[in-house]
């Protein structure tokens, strides 16, 4: 083992490592195609681990060395699968194999709608550095390479219907140099040019939605179920074809001093899947607001709401405290101030459900402005903060603080889970839901929508001093994301 450690492709491995513990969660379902002696996959704390490689050798080490995983010695190109894995890795893989597509091929067998295929495959430009390592024997010896671009994966995983969520740059010192390689792995390698020279490319694919609605329940459930029931490994059964089986809905409103636009939430907000629940959470409010939503909830039986008083502050805390509540199989946000017609809604139902996202955010920014709607400034802010927060998840966010968000309440709750990572920081909420999806490797879909003017009220939004607040979440999220 400690012949191992000294070895040149160690640290390259134990960074390797490090980036694959940031990307998967504990607790999953994982598949590693090539998996050598099992150490990534041990290192991933899977619930179920599964390995395949070729090498009698190699899995006879990794059976000694990792009793509590499965290893299986088959050829990547042919072996079929019986039961699919919420991950599924092939880690410096696709160089060495006669048939990529085939391959790929093969993993939809593998895969619910919720899978996550993560790849890693070396950077073209090391391929004379690696060569003359190889050459001084301090290289293991592989295969004819494969001369593969980030373009030509991504093209052979759209082929085989998979979507790529996220590319990854990583290891820009993959030996152990004093001070050099920890500045440089943390840091230069997310930042221009430097990243052109990463070693090795990450991609995070899922299977592509089936489109058509009938298709999808046919794929997802067979033809005798029609519920949002857990997969293996506690995934969410996702893409539910909306007419044939809808999902309950909960949309959760925060109001603060908002009295005078709860009726016509009530009255507008439209009916959503098999059924829809009204969360209000009231807190802070200097006007009626409390007790204008105990009327209007008195007057409109027909709707189911309920209302709870905030004991936190904040509007991330009030969301916080609505998802807790609610019932409904997706659960969606939608601010008081009714800048965002309630009747768009059902354009994130139906983003949601067809599967063209798993966390759909909306954004203010594409159409015209209502007069007043947003000051110059805040405008200037969002542009900033869209772009900020662009390169730190790896997908694109154009607006980063429009209040409404749709997702599964499944994911949801997988991404409380993990909210140790980042905190309970965010007072606002838009960050804490827009960092946890993006470290669930979920499907960001933006929604354009028509921003109007506030009728009632002032807005909560310091923009001075809440600006200086979202410029040290970018800080604090950048060293949690990026600088890894």
């Amino acid at each position: 083992m400690r012949e191992a450690r000294k070895r040149p492709g160690a640290v390259y491995q134990n960074l390797l490592r490090h980036h694959y513990r940031l990307l998967i969660p504990p607790g999953r379902r994982i598949l590693e195609l090539g998996c050598a002696h099992g150490d990534l996959l041990a290192a991933l704390a899977p619930s179920l681990g599964m390995g395949v490689d070729f090498s009698d050798a190699m899995l006879r080490r990794a059976s000694t060395n990792h009793p509590d995983m499965f290893f299986i010695r088959a050829d990547a190109h042919e072996i079929a699968f019986r039961e699919t894995f919420d991950v599924i890795i092939l880690s410096d893989l696709v160089n060495d194999l006669w048939d990529v597509q085939r391959v790929f091929e093969g993993l939809r067998t593998a895969c619910h709608p919720g899978t996550r295929v993560i790849l890693n495959f070396y950077n073209n430009l090391w391929r004379i550095p690696l060569g003359i390592v190889r050459r001084l024997g301090l290289g293991a010896d592989v295969l004819a390479q494969n001369w593969l671009s980030p373009h030509d994966l991504l093209n052979l995983l759209t082929l085989e219907d998979f979507e790529v969520i996220q590319r990854v740059r990583a290891v820009l010192s993959p030996l152990e140099i004093p001070m050099v390689s920890r500045l440089a792995n943390r840091f230069l390698v997310n930042l221009p040019p430097f990243a052109w020279f990463a070693l090795t490319n990450i991609l995070i694919a899922r299977p592509a939605p089936v489109r058509d609605h009938g298709s999808v329940h046919d794929a997802a459930f067979g033809d005798d179920t029609c519920m949002n029931e857990n997969r293996a490994g506690g995934e969410p059964a996702r893409y539910l074809p909306l007419a044939a089986c809808p999902p309950s809905v909960s949309v959760v409103i925060p109001a603060r001093n908002e009295a005078g636009n709860i009726g016509e939430i009530i009255r507008r907000v439209p009916s959503l899947g098999s059924d829809t629940e009204l969360i209000f959470v009231e807190g802070g409010s200097t006007d009626d607001t409390f007790e204008t939503i105990q009327q209007m909830t008195e007057r409109f039986p027909e709707r189911r709401c309920r209302l709870f008083r905030q004991t936190g502050t904040g509007k991330g805390d009030a969301v916080r405290l609505g998802f807790e509540k609610a019932q409904g199989d997706v659960l969606m946000i939608l601010d008081a101030d009714m800048t965002v017609p309630p009747e768009d809604l059902t354009r994130f139902l139906d983003a949601l459900v067809s599967g063209k996202g798993e966390f759909v955010n909306g954004v203010r920014l594409v159409y015209p402005l209502e007069q007043e709607a947003m000051r110059f400034f805040n405008i200037l802010g969002n542009k900033f903060f869209s772009q900020a927060f662009s390169w730190l998840l790896g997908q694109p966010i154009k607006d980063t603080l429009c209040g409404t968000k749709v997702l599964w309440k499944q994911d949801y709750e997988a991404l409380s889970r993990n909210r140790h990572h980042f905190g309970e920081f965010d007072p606002f909420g838009d960050f804490d839901l827009l960092f946890g999806a993006a470290k669930l490797n979920l499907k960001i879909v933006e929604m354009p929508i028509r921003y109007r003017s506030r009728t009632y009220g002032e807005t909560n939004i310091d923009r001075w001093r809440h600006g200086w607040l979202l410029l040290k979440m970018v800080v604090f999220a950048a060293k949690r994301i990026k600088f890894v």
